[in-house]
């Protein structure tokens, strides 16, 4: 199971490089976007996505918890939690936006 998940990690990672690089050779000039951008880009919408989905998921559970206890206040308790989830997807969409102007605002070229 791990050696599996390891290996879809790595194909995940990898092959976006390898179709990045056939396109280079193709076009046979330097990118305008610069690897590190990519990468930063990848990595931090994959981390935004996950960690919201972990917050937004506990944030539910915390709520269903309350409402539980405290069937009187259900109301005020879903009215905060909605709050609090569009809170915890803000993060993913200002991550988006940040992914997207590190892509496609011309970088600096390093070939």
């Amino acid at each position: 199971m791990r050696r599996s998940l390891m290996f879809a990690v790595m194909a995940v990672l990898g092959i976006p490089g390898v179709a990045l690089a056939a396109e280079e050779a193709a076009k046979g000039t330097g990118s305008s976007v610069p690897a590190v951008a990519v990468l930063a880009t990848c990595f931090g919408m994959a981390f935004a996505a996950g960690l919201c989905g972990l917050g937004q998921g506990r944030a539910v559970a915390a709520a269903v918890d309350a409402m539980a206890r405290q069937p009187g206040a259900a109301a005020r308790i879903q009215t905060a939690m909605i709050i609090g989830l569009a809170l915890i997807e803000s993060l993913a969409i200002y991550t988006l936006v940040i992914a997207l102007i590190l892509l496609f605002v011309k970088g600096i070229n390093f070939a």
